[in-house]
């Protein structure tokens, strides 16, 4: 036998790890460890790579499950008493089974990496396919506006936007669930040749397996793995009111005013943009336009008629604002396009050649994160009840690949584009939590990504247009966002 065919003829070395076992296949090195007994972890990447990296949305550890693991042919099996995982020691494939033996999922080939340069640097983008059922429905992948439940047949970049939310886990009708744990833009396809996630920017494969006998079953181990979900006040399940925006404070108050003269039930009220001035002062953060010259007064008027008020913040600001010039000082802006184009604020189409100079802040970094809070207890000690968090995404015209290589201080955009929403949104919530714990905290936000239910907001559907489709295309979509673990949204109508 030649030494080429004897090195082939060698199985892999299986390790034993905590809760888990490790090997390395065809140049890959393949772990997979068990979080609970119904939840396995499936990392894979290119051996000598380093590719360990703090999740974002997962937050639990692994808990202490008691396992058998057994390597027999050319395979490798690992079970607790509620799932087992079957690892094909040829091509690193990987099958799925419940506690009495039946397929739940199977991989379809080992993964693949792509090499790309990412932001000037040698990296991967990855990939993982897999093997679904013909007639098995499957649902989740955020908010996709495409009109429908089960998400066969789909074809979609993943990524948070205005009207959609893509989000990269799925849910299926045989009661399991599959979290990709990547933040770059990611490629769903499901067709006749298989099931696949492939991430523009991924040095591993990472996802997490999760059995739960029901779709209950599934997001309940999804919370535990990225966080559960806080109670809202109360006063947020009653009747809001809302329109484009208010255009003062005399307006606002008398609305309520109003509500109770004529007995109509009111619970909240929404004071959206262009209470800071004029779109060079986008987003300042507190109350620059002389139609609300007493905003001390006004939110004590809205109290006195026992209703709450939240208030339109942004993921932006403008020129000649105080945050901007915080977070420009410490290069915690972004450079690429975003809203408003223009500075101009009443005239429509956008005077371009009056650009706004509205730039977003890069919420990856804890000292912006800091700075943004900073500035917002401006609103928060007048009494705001809540939070209208605006272009989450954020709003991001162009997407140059200048654009997508800007470094966050976790990568470039590209790397962790997804997790835009996650972060800014955690930092409001962790940061009010930090400051009183008298006030639950409520968040009405565009968008949204996995574990971002544990930072107490309602994700809405974007700038939807009013017609009978969208309506239509709403409920299914809404539906399909609950199926990834935050079940708090809602559609504009």
């Amino acid at each position: 036998m030649s030494l080429t065919a004897a090195s082939m003829a060698t199985k892999p070395q299986v390790n034993k790890i905590p809760n888990g076992i490790e090997t390395t296949v065809n140049g890959n090195e393949i772990s997979l460890q068990f979080y609970t007994p119904s939840t396995i972890r499936v990392v894979k990447h290119p051996a000598g790579v380093s590719a360990e990296e703090k999740s974002l949305a997962v937050t639990a550890t692994p808990q202490d499950v008691a396992t058998t693991v057994r390597t027999t042919g050319n395979s490798a099996e690992i079970k607790s008493d509620r799932l087992r995982a079957r690892l094909d020691l040829r091509d690193g494939s990987i099958s799925f089974f419940d506690n009495k033996g039946k397929t739940i999922v199977k991989e379809d080939r080992g993964p693949v990496f792509t090499p790309i340069q990412d932001a000037g640097k040698p990296s991967t983008m990855a990939k993982q396919s897999f093997r679904l059922d013909k007639e098995e429905a499957i649902y989740g992948l955020g908010n996709l506006e495409n009109g429908k439940l089960s998400q066969r047949n789909v074809s979609r970049l993943l990524q948070p936007g205005n009207v959609e939310d893509g989000i990269p886990m799925i849910v299926s009708v045989k009661g399991y669930g599959i979290y990709w744990d990547n933040y770059s833009p990611t490629h769903f396809i499901d067709n006749e040749n298989g099931t696949s996630f492939e991430s523009q920017v991924g040095k591993s494969v990472d996802y997490y397996l999760m059995s739960g006998d029901n779709a209950d079953g599934v997001i309940a181990e999804m919370r535990h793995l990225t966080g559960q979900v806080p109670m809202f006040p109360l006063w947020t399940y009653g009747f809001w009111q809302s329109r484009e925006r208010y255009k003062s404070q005399q307006e606002i108050t008398e609305v309520v005013k109003r509500h109770r003269e004529l007995g109509v039930p009111l619970d909240g009220i929404i004071q959206d943009w262009q209470y800071w001035g004029n779109n060079y002062l986008w987003n300042a953060m507190e109350f620059l336009n002389p139609e609300f010259n007493n905003p001390q007064k006004m939110m004590d008027a809205i109290h006195s008629d026992n209703a709450h008020i939240i208030i339109s913040i942004w993921s932006s600001f403008g020129p000649q604002t105080i945050p901007y010039r915080e977070l420009d000082a410490k290069g915690l802006l972004f450079n690429f396009t975003t809203w408003p184009e223009s500075g101009i604020a009443e005239q429509w189409p956008p005077r371009k050649d009056y650009p706004s100079g509205v730039r977003a802040y890069n919420p990856y970094n804890t000292e912006a994160r800091d700075i943004y809070w900073k500035n917002l207890r401006r609103l928060y000690d007048l009494g705001m009840d809540g939070w209208w968090m605006d272009s989450t995404e954020p709003d991001f015209f162009n997407g140059t690949e200048e654009d997508m290589n800007a470094p966050t201080g976790m990568g470039s955009f590209r790397k962790v584009r997804g997790a835009y929403p996650l972060m800014t949104v955690g930092g409001v919530y962790d940061h009010q939590r930090a400051t009183s714990d008298k006030q639950r905290v409520f968040i009405l936000t565009r968008s949204g990504f996995a574990g971002q239910q544990r930072y107490g907001c309602n994700v809405w559907t974007g700038d939807t247009q009013s017609t009978w489709d969208m309506l239509r295309k709403s409920v299914p979509a809404m539906l399909n966002f609950t199926m990834t673990g935050n079940p708090n949204t809602n559609s504009d109508i």
